[in-house]
């Protein structure tokens, strides 16, 4: 086996061609949607063979790029236990037959193959026998890994996710939970897995990511934590996977100081659709910042590679799928850019020119700088999201009143925007300056030959977020409020839903009945702005506040938003 400090991993999610006519309003694009794919009756065969097309076109292009792998879920739907359900068991006979042959198209075109896995992935049976026994779960997932690493050869290794489960709406026969609790425990857990990936020879990649559940909530941006995770673990098939910062895929976040703190094997995850900033609707490029990460990161000890989302990420209803239709171009330049400034160290500049089909470099070059800055200046509030504020275990996103595909204008956010935004008319200034760019962008797009009415969505969408800040920053006005709501309509009306996915905006122009000045003294006890825990965090914000959380879910379960209730795994995960 070559060990894991000498190898290089260039690494894409490959779950796009599993999307094809799922039809959601609202998708979920964490995972393969299984319970879409089919595997009685003629439709199989059918959608399969779909599949198979889809990944040969996706394979060929990334391989082209210089991708070396490729990671596809996961593990459940495809490992046999006699323990499963005989419907259940039924459904990964069909499964395990058509992903053998779509192991076959990676394979020819020599890319690696890794599969994600949860831990732990259930079935009401395999819960029943099982319960809640971490000892008992380790004792399974040995034997079933021995199992299946003897029944796919073709498999390079596998990505657990051990600090998030499966969201609320995910339906079906499998569904994962959160299992371990503790870096004591998740270090038991490695030591004790690991030797069913050497024997076989295969690598574990783990991801540090977590939601802010149990104390192993913090592993995604705290050293210690992590330092006590990996702890004596020096196995040849161990590979750390870290996001570049200490949240999710956001802006504004520095690099994650983690690694830099340990010596194992370690890949960094980055987001080329970015679920965060429209998923490639519009232009959103990534390439400077990533270009910087990766100038850092050479003085990171054993960065083997990175792992690149182009499809992975968000509950949105946007569904442009990369290097499997003509209108994914934006992801795909952030994709390109990333491998080329991460793999061939070339600057953004060098890249763009290698882009296939840049017909004017110069041109390029000025839209997508262009709509970094209209990102960074009107989609985030910049200062706003340059402050380092923790909750709990939880490091708080740098984006304020847009999350996903929804833009939220609210009297209660108005709060938070007069405590963070010291001049609010520069702030204005800023954003209107913004705006204009992105006219500015629809002649550069012209002159490339790239999609004008991407920009034009672009516009659209950023002048609702102008209006929005205009609210946050002014004294409340019924006029202004009265443009929001036409604005509103108009937008509806020129995006309609049947034509082209949009931004849901919600309004809310109630006063929010809470004395700003217990607001504000709420808020700078619960909210820290640095990395370490104060007492007060430790004892009210961690265990009270956890309490009062659940007390008011079970007495007044309204008062919680039902964006907040409904939401991937929904907020209750933040106060575990």
């Amino acid at each position: 086996m070559l060990p894991a400090s000498e190898r290089q991993i260039f690494l894409i999610d490959a779950i796009g061609p599993f999307f094809r006519g799922y039809d959601r309003t609202r998708i979920n694009w964490s995972k393969i949607p299984w319970e879409h794919l089919s595997t009685p009756g003629p439709q199989r065969r059918a959608q399969f063979d779909r599949i198979r097309e889809d990944m040969e076109r996706f394979c060929s292009e990334i391989a082209a790029v210089g991708f070396n792998a490729v990671s596809l879920d996961d593990v459940s739907h495809l490992a046999r236990h006699e323990w499963y359900e005989p419907e259940v068991a039924e459904q990964i006979d069909a499964f395990r037959e058509e992903f053998a042959e779509i192991f076959k198209i990676i394979r020819r075109h020599g890319l690696d193959i890794y599969l994600t896995m949860d831990v732990m992935t259930f079935t009401p049976a395999l819960k029943e026998r099982l319960g809640s026994s971490p000892r008992h779960s380790v004792v399974f997932l040995q034997e079933l890994l021995d199992r299946f690493f003897r029944d796919f050869p073709e498999i390079t290794g596998l990505i657990l996710r051990i600090g998030e489960s499966d969201g609320i709406d995910v339906k079906g026969s499998f569904r994962s939970e959160l299992h371990l609790k503790s870096a004591k425990m998740l270090n038991r857990f490695l030591k004790e897995l690991l030797p069913v990936f050497e024997k076989h020879e295969r690598l574990c990649v783990f991801r540090t990511w977590t939601v802010g559940a149990h104390r192993i909530g913090d592993l995604i941006w705290r050293p210690d934590t992590l330092t006590r995770t990996v702890e004596d673990i020096s196995s040849p098939a161990f590979v750390l996977s870290m996001k570049y910062g200490e949240s999710d895929f956001f802006r504004y976040l520095p690099l994650n100081k983690c690694f830099f703190r340990t010596n194992v094997p370690k890949i960094v995850e980055l987001q080329t659709r970015r679920e965060y900033e429209g998923c490639g609707e519009y232009p959103s490029f990534v390439g400077w910042d990533y270009a910087h990460f990766a100038r850092e990161l050479r003085h990171a000890r054993n960065l083997i590679g990175i792992s690149v989302w182009c499809q992975t990420g968000g509950w949105l209803p946007f569904r442009r799928l990369a290097y499997l239709e003509d209108g994914a171009i934006w992801t795909e330049i952030n994709t390109f850019v990333t491998l080329k400034v991460f793999r061939e160290n070339l600057s953004v500049e060098e890249a763009i020119r290698q882009y296939p089909g840049c017909n004017d470099p110069s041109a390029w070059l000025e839209l997508l700088r262009l709509s970094d800055e209209v990102v960074k200046e009107l989609l985030y509030t910049p200062e706003f999201a340059r402050h380092d504020l923790y909750f709990r275990r939880v490091r708080i996103p740098p984006l304020i009143a847009v999350y996903w595909h929804n833009i939220f204008i609210s009297h209660s956010l108005r709060r938070v925007f007069h405590k963070f935004v010291v001049d609010p008319e520069e702030c204005l200034l800023a954003g209107q300056a913004a705006l204009e760019n992105i006219e500015r962008m629809k002649h550069l797009a012209e002159r490339c030959g790239l999609p004008v009415e991407d920009i034009d969505f672009m516009y659209e969408t950023f002048r609702i977020l102008l209006l929005a800040r205009t609210y946050f920053l002014t004294q409340p006005d019924e006029e202004l409020e009265k443009e929001i709501r036409d604005a509103k309509k108009a937008y509806k009306k020129k995006f309609p839903k049947k034509e082209r996915m949009r931004y849901a905006i919600k309004l809310d122009f109630q006063p929010f009945h809470f004395s700003p000045r217990y607001a504000m003294w709420l808020f700078n006890v619960l909210v820290r702005e640095h990395r370490g825990y104060r007492v007060i965090d430790r004892i009210l914000g961690i265990h009270l506040l956890a309490f009062g959380y659940w007390f008011l879910k079970k007495t007044r379960p309204k008062m919680i938003p039902k964006f907040a209730r409904k939401s991937a795994m929904g907020i209750d995960a933040i106060f575990r």
